[in-house]
């Protein structure tokens, strides 16, 4: 699915919904490996009540290592987003 163009066709509206969605692009990452990060450790993740049917998983979810490995990816789309971010500022061109 595409957004329709603006009849204007300028090549500044083009740009500018560019750099909109590279900046929602890097927000929706970031927001998504904090919360993986943080939520594996908070008594949300223990009082998951979706996993009642599945004491297997739930084990195996509660486990130290899973919730490391959980926050990891998480560490993981930070440093994307912030990769995409620093990549985003040098391209850039300066106004002088």
């Amino acid at each position: 699915m595409t957004l329709p163009r603006r009849s204007d066709g300028s090549k500044s509206a083009e740009a500018h919904d560019t750099r909109l969605a590279a900046l929602l692009s890097i927000a929706s990452s970031l927001l998504v490996g904090l919360v993986l990060i943080v939520a594996p450790w908070t008594p949300f993740w223990e009082a998951n009540w979706m996993l009642q049917p599945w004491p297997v998983l739930r084990t195996l979810l509660l486990n130290g290592f899973a919730r490391g490995a959980i926050s990891g990816l998480g560490l993981v789309n930070v440093l994307v987003a912030l990769a995409d971010l620093h990549a985003r500022l040098l391209a850039t061109p300066r106004r002088g």
